[in-house]
């Protein structure tokens, strides 16, 4: 996809790899609208972007809520004049024991992360069908490719999304419409700042800025997916499919660690 002139929306665009992947569209060519909870935040977000193009807007709105994402959607749809771009970024995060975690922090996990990014997405196909060079991205986390304990719902929550992707990549091919999926590993965002998990315990972290640009050059060859964490989340990948239970002991050894550095991890 040549990305000049793209009409985008990305959610949770206020922050962290949202606000990064705003100002690689912008750099670009692209037009962009971005969308988050926290109207101070986005405030602020816009008068950065603003310095740098003057074909920006935002929006105030929660896309875990039916009208929130009514709004995100007939806002962009009027600033823009339609959709080239949907960026399904916001998400939020609970980490902690399964049965220790509150109902409505889990559910709040389910909506933000998977059932936003489906309905949002479904709103926009009329539009994007209409651009005729269109994309949907999906911003999903490493945890959905390797589950890590204390993130079980998050873990779900994010597989979810990739397959979900992956589903309606197929569903759409040869329709104009193209799904990406990105997968960051740890990523040195607002989110990850009540997670004081190190590297040592596999959550090493690199700046948002990079994460946009791998997206943003996988937007521009129609790449399947973008994985984040080199060759050692490759081969952690691997390892995973082929030999499960070697995974699960190296988790073991780490267990008291990690739950502890990760108990306090909370952005939803």
């Amino acid at each position: 996809m040549n990305i000049k002139g793209k009409r985008v929306l990305i959610t949770g665009g206020s922050s962290g790899i949202g606000l990064a992947l705003a100002r690689a569209f912008l750099a670009k060519g692209a037009k962009v609208v971005i969308s988050g909870r926290r109207p101070d935040v986005l405030e602020k977000a816009l008068e950065e972007l603003h310095r740098a193009s003057s074909s920006v807007w935002s929006i105030a709105a929660d896309v875990a809520a039916p009208d929130g994402r009514a709004a995100t959607i007939k806002q962009a749809f009027d600033a823009l004049g339609g959709l080239d771009v949907l960026v399904n970024n916001a998400g939020g995060v609970r980490a902690g024991r399964l049965e220790n975690t509150p109902e409505a922090e889990l559910r709040a996990m389910i909506e933000v992360d998977l059932v936003a990014p489906i309905m949002l997405t479904r709103a926009a196909l009329p539009a994007l069908r209409a651009s005729g060079d269109a994309m949907v991205v999906n911003v999903a986390s490493g945890i959905a490719l390797i589950g890590a304990p204390f993130y079980a719902t998050y873990a779900a929550t994010k597989a979810g999304l990739a397959r979900f992707g992956e589903a309606l990549r197929r569903e759409l091919k040869g329709e104009g419409v193209h799904v990406l999926t990105a997968y960051p590993g740890g990523t040195d965002t607002p989110m990850m700042k009540s997670n004081r998990a190190g590297p040592e315990l596999g959550f090493s972290r690199e700046p948002a800025s990079a994460v946009a640009d791998a997206i943003i050059e996988g937007v521009e060859t129609d790449a399947f997916e973008v994985i984040r964490g080199g060759e050692a989340r490759a081969q952690m990948i691997a390892l995973n499919r082929d030999n499960p239970a070697s995974v699960d002991e190296r988790f073991l050894g780490l267990k008291p660690a990690l739950e502890d550095a990760v108990k306090d991890h909370s952005a939803i």
